[in-house]
């Protein structure tokens, strides 16, 4: 998550030293005395117009809780993500999984359903935006991250949900594959906001997941959500849910705990299953008006310490890919 060449300024005159513009100019008057010639005047030095110095990339992404799938809105946010030169992963949550009678989809964070095949559009508006605010010479990547969650999953098909929004997240690489202009800067993954507190018997939680792995092709899949609740999901359960199948987290750390809780199940999953979940950075929601989450980088830090707390040597390195969810 490329350095700015450095721009040499003029440098400085030295207060302790003398003008050498100033020494010519008095060295020179005698001289057009006594030559009946006017004295010369120094040239001014020509300013250079100031050089235009490119903004660094940003180290940390925006991520979204959508109200909308309007192609037009998600351009531009698209647009605003390319001007920043972002790369990483980019999150756009459109809510918990639905269902209207006849196709799947999501109930946004406006409570108005949205059917996958509006979403997919959405997503790719997004993806036109961001390539085209793009500076000229930007070689930065970013995976667009298809989004939901399992709260209140009211779904009498859990499983059918999964695997449909394993499918069109599938349907949204082929499309960006076939436009190498955007696929050479945004691939797209699927992410889920994974609670315990919000299923607690996992029932539907497990469906779903199995659903989305079932479908061809092993789509990516970021778990974005926490392990608030304490044990209401049992080690085997969690674990379903954060290591199993081609899943990678990017826990909510707002806080010292939630790092800590992280720590735990990683501990417990070693010694269980011999395997941990795989860490592919952190997700903050940190506001300046709002104490309720940590900053992205000290979120990512207190992940890492608690690992290495708590678990030791066989905790891995934390990857830097840092994403800041907001509204």
């Amino acid at each position: 998550m490329l350095g700015v060449a450095p721009v040499h300024a003029a440098p400085e005159p030295d207060p302790g030293l003398p003008d050498l513009d100033d020494g010519v100019a008095t060295l020179a008057r005698p001289l057009a005395l006594l030559l009946d010639l006017p004295t010369p005047v120094p040239t001014p030095p020509v300013e250079e117009p100031p050089r235009h110095v490119k903004a660094p990339p940003a180290s940390v992404s925006a991520s979204r809780y959508e109200q909308t799938t309007g192609t037009a809105e998600l351009r531009r946010q698209g647009c605003v993500a390319g001007r920043r030169n972002v790369g990483g992963l980019i999150i756009l949550d459109f809510g918990k999984p639905s269902w209207n009678g006849h196709s799947f989809g999501t109930i946004l964070f406006s409570n108005r359903f949205a059917p996958n095949r509006d979403v997919t559009r959405a997503l790719y508006s997004f993806a036109v935006g961001y390539v085209r605010c793009l500076p000229a010479s930007s070689e930065r990547k970013i995976v667009v991250a298809r989004g939901t969650s399992n709260y209140a999953m009211l779904l009498s098909k859990p499983y059918d949900a999964g695997r449909a929004w394993a499918r069109w997240t599938h349907g949204l690489s082929r499309e960006l594959a076939a436009h190498p202009n955007i696929a050479a800067h945004v691939s797209a993954a699927a992410a889920d906001d994974l609670e315990p507190d919000w299923d607690r018997s996992f029932r539907r939680t497990g469906l779903f997941l199995r659903g989305f792995r079932s479908f061809p092709g092993h789509q990516l899949l970021y778990n974005f959500g926490s392990l608030d609740g304490g044990s209401i999901w049992t080690v085997r359960q969690a674990y379903y849910a954060t290591a199993l199948g081609n899943t990678r987290v990017v826990p909510q750390i707002y806080n010292h705990k939630m790092a800590k809780q992280w720590a735990d199940l990683t501990r417990t999953a070693l010694r269980r299953y011999h395997r941990a979940p795989r860490f592919a950075g952190v997700t903050t929601q940190h506001h300046a008006r709002c104490g309720c989450s940590l900053k992205p980088h000290d979120a990512r830090r207190a992940l890492q310490r608690s690992l290495a707390l708590h678990v030791g040597p066989a905790a891995a390195n934390v990857p830097p890919l840092l994403t800041n969810i907001v509204y």
